[in-house]
């Protein structure tokens, strides 16, 4: 993961602390990832790498984990849709 995705995510994880690594099989909701979070960290995430995700990747699963969601957005920035 990259250290831009972590920063991004990390700002929708209010439980989160500071000092605690951000592991890849993390719970993101255990985190307090709702869904309106879910929706802003979307947006956050699509402006921040340029990138449309793909409308089969718009589920609360591909929002799981950090792992889950790293690679729902590299598909989407591998994606020539994404251009």
């Amino acid at each position: 993961m990259r250290e831009e995705f972590e920063e991004t995510v990390r700002q929708f994880l209010p439980y989160l602390p500071d000092d605690e690594p951000l592991r890849p099989d993390a719970l993101l909701r255990d985190y307090g990832l709702d869904s309106l979070a879910t929706v802003e960290l979307l947006g956050a995430l699509e402006s921040r790498f340029q990138v449309r995700f793909r409308e089969e990747a718009l589920s609360l699963d591909s929002f799981r984990t950090p792992a889950v969601l790293w690679e729902t957005l590299s598909a989407s920035l591998d994606s020539p849709a994404s251009a």
